[in-house]
Parts: structure tokens; C-alpha cells; sequence
């Protein structure tokens, strides 16, 4: 669930499979921004991304976008049910022209269904990615394309929707847990997962890709993400591992590369080694998911006291991860650090009709947004991802 997405980054992931460098280049604006669009920066390649996280942290921190935000996003859909990353005419059919693909699609599902009131699209939507669904059981970014953690694991959100086991989702006799197990690295080189093989079918240790696989493996996604109650405990080999124990292995393995700074490192080539803000935030909910809030909070503390100028230059998406990292780990998003990261999110698109951090019951967005999800049948999500090889 990373906020680095560019025409580079894309160009690569389609030519070569391999995913985002580590730190973006600095927004660029957009001459023309369409009316409802979390952001400034050009929207090309992350606006469908960019505006579900930033609906998605709304939801969690129950405050009600305004009704252009979700507009925008509902119009970005294909009548095949599937999303593109921008599409920059609704009134346009999609063609073939147009690439879709299952990132924004399972992003923009899950968004959808926290807002309430689209079923239906939503409901075309895992429809479309269920029939894109890969032999191993798992999705690729893009429809056809060899499933890598990060795509099955958001995708596994957006099927949580639908309120049918994960686990009976399958393409012949595999699952999308299958594909993960598959993605999964034994003890020996550290339990985490890949983010898909290389060429020669090695598996590389991926710490974005982990953070992304434990969430999934465990069940669970971003909003209604649980804090878990199981130790993150050194990595154990089992003879037939379950998700479970690969979650666990692949928290053991976060939890240790957070230990020393407190914060995830990625480099670009030719570069220094540099603190990941973005894969930072991922793994505070991962840890927190595993092994309950505690186990989250040195990265988190980390974060609330260096991520405040990242979070400024990359905008809605960096402030969507920063609020689930704090949900997650039982922070306050309304101070972290000394910002309130809800206003920040909220100035960067259309005012919401509410922006309470009051996590009571009574909060009125909550009472509106549980009711509508009640009544489309439609249930809680995750959101994620990006693809990139990491160290």
C-alpha cells in the first residue's frame, strides 16, 4: 500500500514485472485536476489508488467524505467492473486501450464498500477479479500476469466483501492462500515473503511484500484490521505451514528489521541505503495485527517522529497509510506527533460532510456508514499495493 507510483515505476512493472523504487520523485501538479479527486499531483498512474485510501482512512476515523470524492471514484469504473489506475474521460467507454488492473480494482472494491451504497459495484468488481484469478490461486497486478504477494493479498480485501470464505475462492484446486504459502520463505532465509519469484524461480525476501502477506494470510484487512494476541515469535518451520503460520514467520521477520532503527530501509541503485516511510507503515499494522499493539510500537513511534515532511510531499495516500498505521497500532490520528493527519488527508480534496476523530458509537458517519454497509450486504477491506523488489 505504498504512495510511489509514477510512468517509470508502471513502465517497469509492465515491461519486467518488478515494482516501485523505493523513494518517489517529488509530486508533480496537474494543470486540470478532475472535480473530487484527493491530491494535486498528476493522477495518471495512482488517482483510483490515492482516492480508495483516502476513503478508506475516512472511514476508519468515521468521517464522511464528501459525496464528489465517492462520485469520482464509482466513475472510474469499467462497465466489465474492473478499474484502471486513471481514466481520464467516465463519459469514454473503455477499450482495450484502456489497462486495468487488479491493484485499483480490489482498492477501489474495498473503498467503495466502506462508503456504502454501491453494492452493485463493488459486487462487479471481485466478480471481474474473481475471473482474472491465476491457476496458483493468486493475481498478478496486472489480468494474466504472475501473482505476486502484494496483488493477492489486497485482492484477498476486496473479496472479504462478499462475505464468502476466502479460502473456497479458488481456480481448480488453489486458493489465494495457496498462493501466498507458495510465496512464503522457510527459516532459513528469514521466513518472509517474496514479493514472486525471479526469472530462475528464486524467492527473495520482500519486507513491502511481507508486510502486505501477513495481513492477508491472517484473515484480516486495513479498516477492520484486528490487533492480534499472538506473539511475534521467532520463525518456526512447520512440517505442512498454515497462512497462519506464515503470517506469523513473516511478522517474526518485520519485527526484526524494525528492531534496530525502528524503521523498514530501501535504496535505490546507485544510492544510500534510506528509512521506507511508506513499507514503515505497512508493517506497524502487520505487527499489529499479529501480536496486538504492542508489538507495533517502535516503528510507529519512528514514524510519528520523522514522517511528517514525507507525509507532506506525497500527500493523500502517505496521510491514508499514516492513519491506518495509527489505527492499527492504537494511536491517536488526530495527534501524531503534533499533526492531526484527518485534516491533513481532508484538505487535499472536497471538504467531508464530517471530520470527527470521536471514536464513540454516536458519531453520526459511523451510524450512517455501518447502516448503508448493513444494508448492501457488504462488508469490511483491505487496501494496498504496490509492487516492488526489496531486500
Amino acid at each position: 500500500m505504498n504512495v510511489r507510483r509514477s510512468a517509470a515505476v508502471l513502465a517497469a512493472t509492465v515491461a519486467i514485472g518488478t515494482g516501485t523504487p523505493a523513494v518517489a520523485a517529488s509530486p508533480s501538479p496537474s494543470p486540470s485536476l478532475p472535480s473530487g479527486l484527493y491530491g494535486s499531483s498528476d493522477p495518471t498512474y495512482d488517482g483510483v489508488w490515492r482516492q480508495s485510501l483516502a476513503l478508506i482512512a475516512l472511514y476508519r476515523v468515521h468521517a464522511e467524505p464528501a459525496t464528489a470524492a465517492v462520485d469520482w471514484l464509482a466513475g472510474q469504473q469499467c462497465e466489465s467492473g474492473a478499474f484502471p489506475a486513471f481514466r481520464a474521460n467516465p463519459a469514454k467507454a473503455c477499450d482495450a486501450k484502456l489497462m486495468v488492473d487488479t491493484n485499483s480494482t480490489a482498492a477501489a472494491a474495498q473503498a467503495l464498500s466502506a462508503v456504502g451504497g454501491h453494492g452493485n459495484a463493488v459486487t462487479k468488481a471481485v466478480t471481474w477479479l474473481k475471473s482474472v484469478q491465476n491457476k496458483d490461486g493468486g493475481w498478478g497486478y496486472t489480468p494474466g500476469g504472475a501473482s505476486d504477494a502484494n496483488s493477492t493479498s489486497v485482492v484477498i480485501g476486496a473479496l472479504m466483501t462478499q462475505h464468502t470464505p476466502v479460502s473456497t475462492i479458488r481456480n481448480g484446486a488453489k486458493s489465494p492462500y495457496d498462493a501466498l504459502l507458495k510465496l512464503s520463505l522457510p527459516c532459513a532465509d528469514g521466513g518472509a515473503f517474496a514479493y514472486q519469484p525471479d526469472k530462475k524461480g528464486k524467492l527473495t525476501a520482500n519486507a513491502d511484500a511481507t508486510a502486505a502477506a501477513v495481513v492477508g494470510a491472517l484473515g484480516q484487512n486495513m479498516v477492520s484490521v484486528k490487533a492480534g494476541d499472538k506473539k511475534n515469535a521467532a520463525c518456526t518451520d512447520a512440517a505442512r505451514p498454515t497462512p497462519e503460520d506464515a503470517a506469523a514467520n513473516g511478522s517474526a521477520y518485520l519485527a526484526k528489521a524494525v528492531a534496530k532503527d525502528g524503521h523498514l530501509t530501501s535504496a535505490l541503485p546507485g544510492s544510500e541505503n534510506q528509512p521506507d516511510y511508506g513499507n514503515t507503515a505497512d508493517a506497524v499494522v502487520a505487527l499489529a495485527a499479529q501480536g496486538g499493539t504492542a508489538a507495533a510500537t517502535g516503528p510507529l513511534r519512528w514514524l510519528e517522529q520523522n514522517s511528517a515532511k514525507w507525509a507532506e510531499q506525497n500527500g493523500p495516500a502517505a496521510y491514508a497509510q499514516l492513519i491506518l498505521a495509527t489505527e492499527a497500532g492504537g494511536a491517536d490520528p488526530s495527534d501524531f506527533g503534533g499533526t492531526d493527519l484527518v485534516k491533513q488527508l481532508t484538505a487535499t480534496g472536497p471538504a467531508p460532510v464530517t471530520a470527527s476523530q470521536d471514536d464513540s458509537d454516536t458519531s453520526v458517519w459511523w451510524m450512517v456508514g455501518a447502516g448503508l454497509a448493513a444494508g448492501a450486504g457488504i462488508g469490511f477491506l483491505l487496501s494496498s499495493r504496490n509492487k516492488r523488489k526489496q531486500p
